[in-house]
């Protein structure tokens, strides 16, 4: 028998009283797509970082190729052959697609001549693996599936023969993922292997060839991907039958908690994103948008959250009017009765080296019931921290640890806790379960749907057309910054994709 790409035997990994990695084996054969999947927190993307390189291992061995390798830093790991593309992505903004490839790896002495050979080269790569982009563009330009694309193409450019990719498609749209998918198939033909850590597990079926399966910091089970089903993993996952679809009734709508009227708003390049948009989300509905990212569902939240300043319309929330062209305070559209969970949780929804007590009350600071005098109230602050850990499941259990130090979905879990507990009379809630695991994702549903049920209004924002499916009791699709269909739930897919590709409304009927 050939010898594994990689193999990792005995890996044990704690911080502090956490044990992340629990004697960790994995075999990932050469020239194979393997995923590794598992609940947020369950010890995945340490053990990825381990074998880059980030962390190094308490205990246990790390072979390349049937060598026993030891990997101190990314540059051990990048020497190995072994890349990554991390969930967010590490590319300097405002450079160039050149500059960011050859960040690190300069060649040359002399600089012109460096970046020559680098162009040269990426030409050739984009060539052989359909990864086409704009090797002068500006990365902050692209949108998020081209630095994708600059991410692997850093890898291949270093001569990766075994490429990490954690969460590739959490940010993408649908037909970014299609091409992704292409392009690691291309790649395994070639002989490179992809690890591939997801919460998806129908993207696991549909693209690996063989599955390990992590829970609480252990290897719980590895298969052939063609030998497993999704509700295999899911209960492997979670150590428990998992329900995959959402369980909801019928809707039963009252009056209107917000109305939108003929709403404009531009970003900060003075680009109109969001162009004369109308509609209503009531008590007791949920609301979905759907649409391609970038095609202003972002903007059209931080206007209604008052985060955004609009360029004219008219704003009724709560039974009370907002002045959308005004400089509005979030602080009192959240007083009014607004919640929000932005989209980005990272750069709008916490502050990374806050506690997590810390963040569980992040904006509503101001709330009598966490202040004593000019200082905040640390022990009601934690007492509160404590029941929301406990009430939405977040580990690990400890308000003292820093928020960084939690798992993506965690994370996630800390910002819906902090802003569904204020039982707000509409909730504006972007992409809610992005980079979430399948537990999660079942645990985030029932809330939302156990919102609407006590009468609540629920504005959803998500690029998972499943999502905005399974949720949501109106679905509004926008295409460039305008609404351009309303349909019901039972709306297919191909009509909704077709809509968000800007396909007229009749002709996507048809």
């Amino acid at each position: 028998m050939a010898e594994p790409a990689i193999e990792l035997i005995g890996i044990d990994k704690s911080f502090g009283v956490v044990r992340a990695n629990r004697s960790i084996d994995l075999r990932v054969e050469r020239g194979t797509i393997h995923g590794i999947v598992g609940e947020n927190g369950a010890g995945k993307s340490t053990l990825m970082s381990i074998i880059y390189g980030f962390y190094q291992a308490d205990s246990g061995e790390i072979r390349v190729g049937g060598k026993k390798v030891e990997i101190a830093d990314p540059n051990a790991a990048i020497t190995h052959g072994i890349g990554m593309v991390h969930q967010h992505f590490m590319l300097v903004h405002n450079l160039t697609v050149v500059e960011n490839v050859m960040l690190g790896a300069e060649r040359s002495p002399l600089l012109g001549s460096g970046i020559a050979k680098v162009r040269a080269e990426l030409k050739r790569l984009e060539t052989d693996h359909g990864l086409e982009v704009d090797p002068d563009a500006i990365i902050e330009d692209l949108s998020v599936g081209r630095q994708q694309r600059v991410e692997i193409l850093k890898a291949l450019y270093r001569g990766a023969d075994i490429l990490i990719l954690d969460e590739p498609t959490g940010v993408l749209t649908p037909s970014e993922a299609d091409h992704l998918f292409a392009v690691l198939k291309q790649l395994r033909d070639e002989g490179k292997t992809i690890i591939l850590i997801t919460h998806k597990l129908r993207e696991i079926m549909a693209i690996t060839d063989t599955v390990s399966v992590m829970r609480q910091g252990e290897m719980v089970a590895t298969r052939p991907t063609a030998e497993t089903s999704v509700g295999e993993l899911a209960e492997l996952m979670v150590g428990r039958r998992v329900l995959l679809t959402v369980e909801k009734g019928q809707a039963a709508p009252g009056g209107p908690t917000l109305s939108v009227t003929n709403l404009t708003v531009k970003d900060s390049r003075g680009v109109t994103m969001v162009d004369d948009v109308s509609f209503t989300v009531r008590a007791g509905e949920i609301v979905g948008i759907a649409g391609v990212a970038g095609n202003g569902q972002s903007e059209l939240l931080e206007a209604l959250s008052g985060i955004r300043s609009a360029t004219r319309g008219e704003l009724v929330l709560c039974g009370r009017e907002i002045d959308p062209v005004a400089e509005n305070d979030p602080a009192e559209i959240r007083r009014i009765g607004c919640a929000h969970v932005p989209e980005d949780r990272h750069h709008m929804g916490l502050v990374l080296p806050f506690e997590e007590n810390e963040n569980a009350i992040l904006g509503y600071h101001d709330d009598p019931r966490f202040n004593k005098g000019w200082l905040l109230d640390r022990d009601a602050m934690r007492r509160d921290a404590r029941s929301k850990i406990e009430a939405y499941d977040i580990r690990p259990d400890n308000c003292r640890l820093k928020t960084v130090n939690f798992s993506g979905g965690n994370q996630q879990k800390i910002v819906l806790a902090r802003e569904m507990e204020r039982d707000p009379d509409l909730l504006l809630i972007g992409q809610p379960t992005r980079g979430v695991d399948v537990g999660a994702i079942e645990f985030i549903h029932k809330r939302i749907v156990a919102m609407r049920d006590a009468g609540k209004a629920v504005l959803l924002v998500s690029v998972e057309l499943d999502e905005i499916r399974a949720l949501s009791d109106r679905i509004l699709v926008m295409f460039a910054g305008k609404i351009v269909g309303e349909r019901g739930p039972g709306a297919s897919e191909g009509e909704l994709g077709l809509l968000m590709a800007g396909v007229d409304g009749t002709e996507a009927a048809a």
